[in-house]
């Protein structure tokens, strides 16, 4: 398949949601542009302010977020995300048009065709889970920039790239946090489709829990209700790309691969470890009516190894939400309080861009 004929497929898919988008936005009544409004009357105060003199001003606090801040964070994550699996998959990124709006605009580094997708071998329905999710990560930017119209901000630099062995890129420095690969290896989430699935995993349970966190921060009902729906479908990805490794992982050994490159680490091990590194540096969440410390992330087992663990929940089977600075510190790979590393190495764009302070 050329490129040009894998971003008309794309680009088709997108297409045949421009109605429900559309119809999103006539009924959301410019919403976007009212929270905007109301920020800058708040911003301008009382307009008979120059009237007579008033106290000597205080230090004006930093501003509250708004609904547009909290989807352009949504939208930053999506551009990761979308960019990942449309290399992965097709083997080209986003097109132009989707990356652009305010910030700075940056470029992708790494991202390739996995060969199993690119040749047809492989487990067919692996490489037709992969192409959904793709095309439903792809549709989420598309989205969520129509919902956002001239506030959409810009894609940031992104780092998807295995790297070499003396400069790591995003992925190998996260499977060395986990312990899959030692400081002589890289992990290469493009080698093969195994590969490819632990890859997916580092992202899938985080735009989940993201999602969630960030529910309590949406004011408008309309803008609530897409991003339950953009939830839910991500859940459905987690929830696949666990299921398949899980099945695959039950029979599949670690295997070797190219030199300097890392064996196929076993499955359920590879994915477990994964967890536990999100778990160091997004640090961990206690309940506050019972004092309980819960793990808010989850491998796909349970504490028997050979009991599946498919939804990462709490003891009333409710999936735990994380903070826009717990979810900063797993895509910075950085448990201290930072602006930009791991996956965005410039950082974000928009007023969301810190993590939280866990180190």
């Amino acid at each position: 398949m050329t490129d040009i004929q894998t971003k008309l497929e794309i680009f088709d898919r997108i297409a045949t949601r421009r109605n429900e988008r559309r119809g999103f936005l006539r009924f959301a009544g410019g919403g976007a542009l009212a929270v905007g409004g109301a920020s800058l009357l708040a911003a301008c105060g009382n307009d008979d302010s120059d009237l007579a003199p008033g106290p000597t001003p205080t230090p004006t606090p930093a501003p509250a977020l708004n609904d547009a801040d909290v989807l352009n964070f949504a939208l930053q994550l999506e551009y990761l995300e979308a960019q990942f699996y449309a290399f992965a998959v097709f083997g080209v990124g986003l097109n132009a048009s989707l990356l652009t709006g305010t910030g700075t605009q940056g470029a992708v580094t790494g991202g390739r065709q996995v060969p199993e997708f690119a040749n047809g071998t492989g487990d067919a329905v692996i490489r037709e889970y992969a192409r959904e999710i793709a095309l439903d990560e792809i549709a989420h930017v598309a989205f969520l920039r129509s919902a956002l119209g001239t506030a959409a901000v810009a894609q940031p630099a992104i780092n998807i790239s295995a790297g070499t062995v003396a400069s790591p890129g995003s992925f190998t420095a996260a499977a060395r946090a986990a312990g899959l690969v030692t400081a002589n290896q890289v992990f290469d989430p493009y080698e093969n489709e195994n590969n490819f699935l632990l890859g997916a995993f580092i992202f899938e349970d985080v735009g989940v829990s993201a999602y969630k966190g960030a529910s309590v921060l949406i004011a408008n009902k309309t803008y609530l209700e897409a991003a339950a729906g953009i939830l839910a479908a991500e859940a459905y990805h987690a929830g696949l790309v666990r299921t398949v490794l899980y099945r695959r992982g039950l029979g599949t050994p670690a295997t070797p691969t190219t030199a300097a490159v890392a064996a196929v680490p076993a499955l359920i091990t590879g994915a477990n470890a994964i967890s536990n590194a999100r778990d160091s540096l997004d640090g961990t969440i206690t309940n506050t009516s019972t004092g309980v410390i819960g793990d808010d992330d989850q491998g796909i087992t349970g504490t028997d190894a050979n009991v599946s663990n498919i939804v990462p929940t709490d003891a009333n089977g409710i999936v735990y939400s994380r903070s826009a600075g717990q979810v900063l510190n797993i895509v910075y790979l950085n448990s201290a309080s930072v602006s930009s590393g791991g996956f965005f190495p410039a950082g974000l764009n928009g007023n969301i861009k810190t993590s939280a302070a866990n180190a």
